[in-house]
Protein backbone atom coordinates (compact mmCIF):
# COMPACT_ATOMS: atom_id res chain seq x y z
CA UNK A 1 0.00 0.00 0.00
CA UNK A 2 2.83 2.46 1.02
CA UNK A 3 4.36 1.55 -2.28
CA UNK A 4 1.70 2.42 -4.39
CA UNK A 5 0.98 5.71 -2.69
CA UNK A 6 4.24 6.96 -1.98
CA UNK A 7 6.87 6.21 -4.61
CA UNK A 8 4.56 7.63 -7.43
CA UNK A 9 5.53 11.15 -5.19
CA UNK A 10 9.56 10.09 -5.79
CA UNK A 11 9.69 12.92 -8.32
CA UNK A 12 8.90 15.90 -5.36
CA UNK A 13 9.88 13.98 -2.39
CA UNK A 14 13.26 12.01 -3.15
CA UNK A 15 12.88 10.85 0.17
CA UNK A 16 10.16 8.24 -1.10
CA UNK A 17 12.45 7.09 -3.97
CA UNK A 18 13.44 4.30 -0.79
CA UNK A 19 10.41 2.62 -1.65
CA UNK A 20 11.97 1.36 -4.91
CA UNK A 21 13.91 -0.35 -3.08
CA UNK A 22 13.12 -4.02 -1.94
CA UNK A 23 16.05 -4.57 0.86
CA UNK A 24 14.24 -1.16 2.48
CA UNK A 25 10.61 -2.38 2.66
CA UNK A 26 11.14 -5.59 3.76
CA UNK A 27 13.21 -4.09 6.79
CA UNK A 28 10.19 -1.76 7.20
CA UNK A 29 8.14 -4.78 7.01
CA UNK A 30 9.99 -6.42 9.98
CA UNK A 31 9.74 -3.66 12.37
CA UNK A 32 6.29 -2.95 11.12
CA UNK A 33 5.23 -6.29 12.03
CA UNK A 34 7.62 -6.65 15.23
CA UNK A 35 5.75 -3.24 16.31
CA UNK A 36 2.55 -4.86 15.83
CA UNK A 37 2.98 -7.48 17.67
CA UNK A 38 4.47 -5.89 20.67
CA UNK A 39 1.24 -3.10 20.86
CA UNK A 40 -0.84 -6.36 20.46
CA UNK A 41 0.49 -8.77 22.29
CA UNK A 42 -0.95 -8.46 25.85
CA UNK A 43 -4.18 -7.33 25.22
CA UNK A 44 -4.84 -10.41 22.83
CA UNK A 45 -3.42 -12.87 25.53
CA UNK A 46 -5.56 -11.13 28.09
CA UNK A 47 -8.91 -11.40 25.59
CA UNK A 48 -7.76 -15.61 24.50
CA UNK A 49 -7.36 -16.07 28.40
CA UNK A 50 -10.90 -14.51 29.60
CA UNK A 51 -12.28 -16.72 26.56
CA UNK A 52 -10.27 -19.83 27.16
CA UNK A 53 -10.82 -20.55 31.15
CA UNK A 54 -9.06 -23.69 31.09
CA UNK A 55 -6.01 -22.64 28.49
CA UNK A 56 -5.25 -25.16 25.49
CA UNK A 57 -5.92 -29.41 26.91
CA UNK A 58 -2.89 -31.26 27.54
CA UNK A 59 -2.25 -34.59 25.98
CA UNK A 60 -2.95 -37.33 29.16
CA UNK A 61 -0.26 -39.69 27.43
CA UNK A 62 2.61 -36.45 27.54
CA UNK A 63 5.32 -36.57 29.22
CA UNK A 64 5.16 -36.00 32.82
CA UNK A 65 4.64 -32.45 34.18
CA UNK A 66 3.34 -31.43 31.06
CA UNK A 67 -0.15 -30.83 32.28
CA UNK A 68 0.82 -29.36 35.28
CA UNK A 69 3.17 -26.80 33.74
CA UNK A 70 1.30 -26.12 30.32
CA UNK A 71 -2.64 -25.95 31.95
CA UNK A 72 -4.08 -22.44 32.23
CA UNK A 73 -2.18 -20.86 29.33
CA UNK A 74 -4.45 -19.67 26.58
CA UNK A 75 -4.15 -20.70 23.00
CA UNK A 76 -4.75 -19.44 19.50
CA UNK A 77 -2.04 -16.85 19.87
CA UNK A 78 -1.22 -17.74 16.21
CA UNK A 79 -3.53 -14.56 15.73
CA UNK A 80 -1.01 -12.30 16.56
CA UNK A 81 1.13 -13.50 13.79
CA UNK A 82 -1.31 -14.04 11.25
CA UNK A 83 -2.56 -10.13 11.81
CA UNK A 84 1.15 -8.67 12.43
CA UNK A 85 2.17 -10.51 9.40
CA UNK A 86 -1.21 -9.78 7.42
CA UNK A 87 -0.59 -5.94 8.15
CA UNK A 88 2.67 -5.52 7.88
CA UNK A 89 2.83 -7.47 3.54
CA UNK A 90 -0.12 -5.16 2.60
CA UNK A 91 1.33 -2.41 4.45
CA UNK A 92 5.08 -2.64 2.58
CA UNK A 93 4.55 -4.96 -0.36
CA UNK A 94 3.58 -4.27 -4.13
CA UNK A 95 0.11 -5.34 -3.81
CA UNK A 96 0.18 -5.74 -7.74
CA UNK A 97 2.19 -8.89 -7.55
CA UNK A 98 0.23 -11.78 -7.35
CA UNK A 99 2.96 -14.14 -5.37
CA UNK A 100 2.28 -12.26 -2.27
CA UNK A 101 -1.84 -12.51 -2.61
CA UNK A 102 -0.93 -16.39 -3.38
CA UNK A 103 1.18 -16.82 -0.27
CA UNK A 104 -1.19 -14.39 1.80
CA UNK A 105 -3.72 -16.67 0.87
CA UNK A 106 -2.28 -19.46 1.55
CA UNK A 107 -1.28 -18.37 5.23
CA UNK A 108 -4.67 -17.57 6.22
CA UNK A 109 -6.60 -20.69 4.33
CA UNK A 110 -4.38 -22.93 7.17
CA UNK A 111 -5.01 -20.09 9.34
CA UNK A 112 -8.71 -20.40 9.42
CA UNK A 113 -7.90 -24.27 9.36
CA UNK A 114 -6.19 -24.55 12.28
CA UNK A 115 -8.64 -22.19 14.30
CA UNK A 116 -11.57 -24.64 13.45
CA UNK A 117 -9.43 -27.43 14.94
CA UNK A 118 -8.07 -24.96 17.98
CA UNK A 119 -11.83 -23.87 18.88
CA UNK A 120 -12.83 -27.99 18.96
CA UNK A 121 -10.05 -28.29 21.41
CA UNK A 122 -11.22 -25.61 23.75
CA UNK A 123 -15.09 -26.45 23.14
CA UNK A 124 -14.28 -30.52 23.33
CA UNK A 125 -12.61 -29.39 26.07
CA UNK A 126 -10.15 -32.49 24.68
CA UNK A 127 -6.84 -32.41 22.88
CA UNK A 128 -8.51 -33.81 19.84
CA UNK A 129 -9.77 -31.14 17.13
CA UNK A 130 -10.57 -31.59 13.75
CA UNK A 131 -10.70 -34.87 11.95
CA UNK A 132 -7.17 -35.59 10.90
CA UNK A 133 -9.15 -36.79 7.44
CA UNK A 134 -11.24 -33.50 7.37
CA UNK A 135 -7.98 -31.14 8.28
CA UNK A 136 -5.61 -33.37 5.17
CA UNK A 137 -8.63 -32.96 2.80
CA UNK A 138 -8.91 -29.08 3.82
CA UNK A 139 -5.22 -28.51 3.34
CA UNK A 140 -4.66 -30.67 0.41
CA UNK A 141 -7.99 -28.58 -1.11
CA UNK A 142 -6.21 -25.29 -0.46
CA UNK A 143 -2.54 -26.23 -1.39
CA UNK A 144 -3.95 -27.98 -4.89
CA UNK A 145 -5.67 -24.81 -5.17
CA UNK A 146 -2.60 -22.18 -5.30
CA UNK A 147 -0.24 -24.30 -6.60
CA UNK A 148 -2.56 -24.22 -9.66
CA UNK A 149 -2.65 -20.57 -9.61
CA UNK A 150 0.79 -20.08 -9.13
CA UNK A 151 1.51 -22.60 -12.16
CA UNK A 152 -0.83 -20.24 -13.93
CA UNK A 153 1.24 -17.05 -12.54
CA UNK A 154 4.56 -18.73 -14.02
CA UNK A 155 2.77 -20.23 -17.38
CA UNK A 156 5.32 -17.78 -19.37
CA UNK A 157 8.40 -18.88 -17.36
CA UNK A 158 10.69 -21.49 -18.57
CA UNK A 159 10.64 -23.60 -15.31
CA UNK A 160 6.67 -23.19 -14.48
CA UNK A 161 6.52 -26.74 -14.04
CA UNK A 162 10.08 -27.54 -13.32
CA UNK A 163 11.83 -28.60 -10.20
CA UNK A 164 15.59 -27.37 -9.56
CA UNK A 165 18.02 -29.40 -7.86
CA UNK A 166 20.34 -28.30 -5.10
CA UNK A 167 23.71 -28.28 -6.12
CA UNK A 168 22.89 -29.03 -9.70
CA UNK A 169 23.40 -25.55 -11.36
CA UNK A 170 21.98 -26.96 -14.85
CA UNK A 171 19.80 -29.44 -13.76
CA UNK A 172 16.04 -29.01 -14.03
CA UNK A 173 13.23 -31.96 -13.86
CA UNK A 174 10.02 -31.29 -15.69
CA UNK A 175 7.23 -32.00 -13.68
CA UNK A 176 4.56 -30.95 -15.86
CA UNK A 177 0.85 -30.80 -14.75
CA UNK A 178 2.31 -33.17 -11.78
CA UNK A 179 3.66 -30.11 -10.28
CA UNK A 180 0.84 -29.17 -9.10
CA UNK A 181 0.37 -32.28 -6.41
CA UNK A 182 3.99 -32.20 -5.83
CA UNK A 183 3.53 -28.34 -5.46
CA UNK A 184 0.83 -29.01 -3.07
CA UNK A 185 2.77 -31.97 -0.85
CA UNK A 186 5.28 -29.59 -0.24
CA UNK A 187 2.77 -26.76 1.27
CA UNK A 188 0.87 -29.06 3.28
CA UNK A 189 3.78 -31.04 4.18
CA UNK A 190 5.95 -27.90 5.63
CA UNK A 191 2.80 -26.94 7.15
CA UNK A 192 2.12 -30.34 9.38
CA UNK A 193 5.98 -30.54 9.95
CA UNK A 194 5.47 -26.83 12.10
CA UNK A 195 2.60 -28.21 13.57
CA UNK A 196 4.43 -31.56 14.77
CA UNK A 197 7.37 -29.65 16.12
CA UNK A 198 5.36 -27.23 18.27
CA UNK A 199 5.41 -28.77 21.30
CA UNK A 200 7.56 -26.86 23.68
CA UNK A 201 7.39 -23.09 23.89
CA UNK A 202 9.26 -21.11 21.93
CA UNK A 203 10.34 -24.92 19.88
CA UNK A 204 8.28 -24.33 16.51
CA UNK A 205 8.67 -20.12 16.52
CA UNK A 206 12.53 -19.61 15.98
CA UNK A 207 13.78 -22.31 13.48
CA UNK A 208 10.40 -21.08 11.59
CA UNK A 209 11.95 -17.54 11.92
CA UNK A 210 15.45 -18.66 10.80
CA UNK A 211 13.52 -20.46 7.76
CA UNK A 212 11.84 -16.91 6.80
CA UNK A 213 15.15 -15.08 6.65
CA UNK A 214 16.70 -17.35 4.78
CA UNK A 215 13.50 -17.48 2.41
CA UNK A 216 13.42 -13.45 2.59
CA UNK A 217 16.82 -13.52 0.77
CA UNK A 218 16.84 -16.04 -1.31
CA UNK A 219 13.36 -14.72 -3.05
CA UNK A 220 15.64 -11.55 -3.03
CA UNK A 221 18.40 -13.33 -5.18
CA UNK A 222 15.79 -15.41 -7.31
CA UNK A 223 13.76 -12.26 -8.50
CA UNK A 224 17.17 -9.96 -8.92
CA UNK A 225 18.15 -11.23 -12.86
CA UNK A 226 21.84 -9.91 -11.67
CA UNK A 227 22.33 -11.89 -8.55
CA UNK A 228 20.44 -14.95 -10.07
CA UNK A 229 22.88 -14.97 -12.67
CA UNK A 230 26.07 -14.42 -10.73
CA UNK A 231 24.91 -17.16 -8.14
CA UNK A 232 23.87 -19.14 -11.52
CA UNK A 233 20.76 -20.14 -9.68
CA UNK A 234 17.25 -19.98 -11.51
CA UNK A 235 15.90 -16.88 -11.76
CA UNK A 236 11.87 -16.03 -10.95
CA UNK A 237 10.86 -12.61 -11.94
CA UNK A 238 8.69 -11.14 -9.29
CA UNK A 239 9.72 -13.81 -6.56
CA UNK A 240 11.74 -10.62 -4.84
CA UNK A 241 8.28 -9.13 -3.64
CA UNK A 242 8.16 -12.43 -1.16
CA UNK A 243 11.25 -10.96 0.67
CA UNK A 244 8.81 -8.28 2.10
CA UNK A 245 6.35 -11.19 3.13
CA UNK A 246 9.24 -12.92 4.57
CA UNK A 247 10.45 -9.80 6.11
CA UNK A 248 7.13 -9.46 7.83
CA UNK A 249 6.68 -13.43 9.09
CA UNK A 250 10.10 -12.69 10.85
CA UNK A 251 9.05 -9.75 12.36
CA UNK A 252 6.02 -11.40 13.60
CA UNK A 253 7.49 -14.07 14.83
CA UNK A 254 10.23 -12.31 16.44
CA UNK A 255 7.05 -10.55 18.22
CA UNK A 256 5.43 -13.44 19.19
CA UNK A 257 8.79 -15.39 20.59
CA UNK A 258 8.69 -12.33 23.45
CA UNK A 259 5.42 -14.05 24.80
CA UNK A 260 6.01 -17.43 23.77
CA UNK A 261 9.70 -17.78 25.42
CA UNK A 262 9.67 -19.77 28.21
CA UNK A 263 7.54 -20.14 30.54
CA UNK A 264 5.16 -19.03 27.47
CA UNK A 265 2.47 -16.66 28.09
CA UNK A 266 0.64 -18.22 24.97
CA UNK A 267 0.66 -21.02 22.73
CA UNK A 268 0.18 -20.38 19.00
CA UNK A 269 -1.97 -23.30 18.40
CA UNK A 270 -2.64 -24.91 14.71
CA UNK A 271 -3.58 -21.01 13.96
CA UNK A 272 -0.06 -20.27 14.13
CA UNK A 273 1.78 -23.70 13.31
CA UNK A 274 -0.30 -24.61 10.25
CA UNK A 275 -0.44 -20.93 8.41
CA UNK A 276 3.28 -20.18 9.52
CA UNK A 277 4.20 -23.54 7.78
CA UNK A 278 2.01 -23.16 4.74
CA UNK A 279 3.26 -19.70 3.74
CA UNK A 280 7.13 -21.35 4.68
CA UNK A 281 5.87 -24.02 2.10
CA UNK A 282 4.07 -21.59 -0.53
CA UNK A 283 7.58 -19.36 -0.74
CA UNK A 284 10.07 -22.21 -1.41
CA UNK A 285 7.49 -23.85 -4.32
CA UNK A 286 7.49 -20.18 -6.02
CA UNK A 287 11.26 -19.86 -5.71
CA UNK A 288 11.83 -23.14 -7.00
CA UNK A 289 13.68 -23.93 -4.08
CA UNK A 290 10.94 -26.85 -2.24
CA UNK A 291 14.29 -29.25 -1.68
CA UNK A 292 16.47 -26.65 -0.07
CA UNK A 293 13.33 -26.07 2.38
CA UNK A 294 13.92 -29.78 3.91
CA UNK A 295 17.55 -28.66 4.16
CA UNK A 296 17.38 -24.97 5.73
CA UNK A 297 13.71 -26.32 7.86
CA UNK A 298 15.75 -30.18 8.38
CA UNK A 299 14.85 -29.57 12.18
CA UNK A 300 10.91 -30.05 11.00
CA UNK A 301 11.99 -33.20 9.09
CA UNK A 302 13.64 -34.48 11.41
CA UNK A 303 10.37 -34.07 13.75
CA UNK A 304 8.52 -35.22 11.24
CA UNK A 305 10.40 -38.55 10.26
CA UNK A 306 10.40 -39.18 13.86
CA UNK A 307 6.86 -39.46 13.94
CA UNK A 308 6.90 -41.62 11.14
CA UNK A 309 9.08 -44.22 11.74
CA UNK A 310 7.28 -44.69 15.65
CA UNK A 311 4.40 -45.35 14.18
CA UNK A 312 5.93 -47.65 11.37
CA UNK A 313 7.55 -49.21 13.68
CA UNK A 314 5.18 -49.67 16.11
CA UNK A 315 2.56 -51.20 13.58
CA UNK A 316 5.16 -53.46 12.35
CA UNK A 317 6.51 -55.14 14.85
CA UNK A 318 5.12 -53.51 18.32
CA UNK A 319 7.81 -51.97 19.25
CA UNK A 320 8.57 -47.83 19.57
CA UNK A 321 12.24 -46.61 18.03
CA UNK A 322 12.00 -43.47 20.43
CA UNK A 323 10.15 -42.93 24.02
CA UNK A 324 8.00 -40.73 23.09
CA UNK A 325 7.27 -38.84 19.44
CA UNK A 326 7.45 -36.09 18.22
CA UNK A 327 11.66 -36.18 18.75
CA UNK A 328 11.34 -33.18 21.62
CA UNK A 329 9.05 -35.31 23.21
CA UNK A 330 12.15 -38.58 23.23
CA UNK A 331 14.50 -36.26 24.94
CA UNK A 332 12.23 -34.95 27.53
CA UNK A 333 11.62 -39.38 28.45
CA UNK A 334 15.18 -38.72 28.17
CA UNK A 335 15.31 -36.48 31.31
CA UNK A 336 16.46 -33.67 29.08
CA UNK A 337 15.16 -30.04 30.80
CA UNK A 338 13.02 -28.29 28.25
CA UNK A 339 14.93 -25.24 28.05
CA UNK A 340 18.01 -27.42 26.81
CA UNK A 341 16.23 -29.43 24.45
CA UNK A 342 14.73 -26.10 23.17
CA UNK A 343 17.92 -23.62 22.65
CA UNK A 344 19.84 -27.45 21.74
CA UNK A 345 17.20 -27.57 18.57
CA UNK A 346 17.58 -23.57 17.81
CA UNK A 347 21.13 -24.46 17.26
CA UNK A 348 20.59 -27.38 15.20
CA UNK A 349 18.10 -24.95 12.91
CA UNK A 350 20.80 -22.36 12.41
CA UNK A 351 22.96 -25.09 11.57
CA UNK A 352 20.94 -26.98 8.85
CA UNK A 353 20.19 -22.51 8.04
CA UNK A 354 23.76 -22.03 6.74
CA UNK A 355 24.27 -25.80 4.75
CA UNK A 356 20.54 -25.01 3.05
CA UNK A 357 22.12 -21.05 2.04
CA UNK A 358 25.34 -22.70 0.53
CA UNK A 359 23.23 -24.08 -1.90
CA UNK A 360 22.85 -20.82 -3.02
CA UNK A 361 26.83 -21.11 -3.84
CA UNK A 362 28.47 -24.58 -3.94
CA UNK A 363 27.09 -25.93 -7.58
Amino acid sequence: MLYHLLFPLADDVSAFNLFRYLTFRTGGAVLTALVISFMLGSPMIRLLRSQQAEGQPIRDDGPEGHPLTKKGTPTMGGFLILIALSVATLLWADLSNRYVWAVLLVTLGFGAIGFVDDYLKLYRKSSKGLSGRIKIIAEIFIGGLIAWWVLEISQNSTMASSLAIPFLKNVLIELGWFFVPFAALVIVGASNAVNLTDGLDGLAIVPAMIVAACFALIAYLVGNSVFAGYLQIHGIPGAGELSVFCGALVGASLGFLWFNAPPAMVFMGDTGSLSVGGALGAVSVITKHELVLAIIGGLFVLETISVIVQVASFKLTGRRVFRMAPLHHHFEKKGWKEPTIVIRFWIIAMILALVGLSTLKLR
